[in-house]
Order: structure tokens, then sequence, then C-alpha cells
């Protein structure tokens, strides 16, 4: 055999070698990507039944405020302090660890939001928030609740690596013509030049899994978003379309 022919060999060789490992990272990637969303998806699924059980908790008692308020006269009536003050006591404890901060319109968004953002809270966390979304969207209850619990997450992961006193996250979620607009804005100790997939690459763990998450549904819709670094900032902005 000929040096040509050898030389031919190893160069087809390493093609094929090549193309091997190429492929083999690519479907390694598109398996990463899938198990990491269909884990997600599991896993805000299960969030959103859990809270949406709490908020509907919250709008039964509001609906049935009137049926309440007329046993609390109806003891009343009767000088029957102790029990008027008994079932005080229970509908005290059947309101008790939920807080309803949000009726933005949607019921899934909702239920990420309050569930959150009451965390973020009761953590001592300041959150200034403002969420309105229509009832119907081009993006699923799923995604959207995903990009949002996500950014939320994000949010609260960057403010519990600052001094208490510098902690902060600001929401806002709002229709603007024909998209929905989401900002959040929060306190960081990083300071990112370029917010890039590089950027995104290095960050390990939840938060880097979180950022692919968002970048992916973003693209799904053919949304927008840009990230902001600044000094102790750091802010998202998304546009989806409606």
């Amino acid at each position: 055999m000929e040096i040509k022919d050898i030389f031919l060999i190893f160069l087809a060789s390493a093609a094929l070698l090549a193309s091997a490992s190429i492929l083999f990272r690519l479907l390694i990637k598109t398996y990463y990507e899938k198990s990491t969303e269909a884990y997600q998806n599991k896993l805000v699924k299960n969030q959103i039944e859990e809270v949406n059980n709490v908020y509907m908790t919250m709008r039964g008692w509001s609906h049935d405020y009137h049926n309440h308020m007329q046993s609390l006269k109806a003891y009343l009536a009767m000088d029957d302090i102790s029990e008027a003050r008994a079932y005080l006591d229970k509908l005290e404890t059947d309101l008790d660890d939920i807080n309803l901060l949000f009726d933005t319109g949607n019921i899934g968004v909702d239920a990420i939001l309050n569930s959150k953002i009451s965390l973020a809270i009761h953590n001592g966390i300041p959150v200034d928030y403002k969420a309105t979304v229509p009832k119907e969207t081009t993006v699923t209850d799923i995604d959207l609740c995903v990009v949002i619990g996500n950014l939320i997450d994000n949010a609260v992961e960057s403010c519990e690596k600052v001094p208490r006193e510098q902690q902060f996250i600001r929401l806002y979620i709002g229709q603007f013509k024909e998209q929905l607009y989401i900002s959040v804005s929060n306190a960081t100790n990083e300071t990112v030049r370029k917010l890039d997939e590089e950027y995104i690459t290095h960050k390990r763990g939840n938060h880097g899994h979180g950022l692919k998450r968002i970048n992916l549904i973003v693209e799904k819709y053919d949304g927008f978003i840009n990230r902001k670094n600044e000094a102790g900032v750091f802010v998202t902005e998304i546009m989806l379309p409606l």
C-alpha cells in the first residue's frame, strides 16, 4: 500500500472519528436538555398543583365570607361569645400560612407568584411587585411558569449571596401592545461584562439550568430576552408574544 493511500485512510478515519465525536456531543447535549426540561416541567407542574390547592382554598374562603359573617352574627345574637371566638379561631387557623399577594388574572401565574414571592418575603427579602397577565396567552401555562419561576429562583439565589441590608427584588409583569413584558431586578455581588452563552455555561447547578430553560422557552416563542448587569444589580427583561 502506498503512502498516499495510507494518508487518505488516515484522513478518512480522522474525519469519521471527528464526526462521531461531534454527533456524540450533540446527542449528549440533546439528552441533557430534554432530561432537564422534563424534570423541571414535572417539578413546576407539581408545584402549580400544590399551590393551586392553597390558592383555591383562599378563593373558597373569600366566596364563603357572607356565610361566615352570618354564622358569627348568629352566635353574637345569642350572646354566645365563646362560640363566636371559637369560630374566629377556626377561620384564623384555616388562613394560616396563606398569603394571597397576586391576582394577575391568570391562575397559573398567580399560583407560582404567590408561592415564590411569599417565600422570599418570609425569608426577609424586600420585594416590590406588580403583575397583570391575560387569562389566555399563546405561551402555555407550564412554559410561562417555568420562565417566571426560574427568574424568581435566580433572583432569590443572588440575593442570598449579598448582605441582608442590600437584598431586594423588583418584579413587573404586564402587557405591552401584543407582548407580555416580564422584568425582574435583584441584588447581586457579580459583575459580568458579557452576558452570553459563555456566562450561562459557567453558571453551574440550578442557576445555570434555569438560565438555559428560560432561553429555550423564549426562543421557542420567538420572544426577546435582555440581561443587564450593573454594579450590585442584575436585570432580566423578557418579551413574549400574546
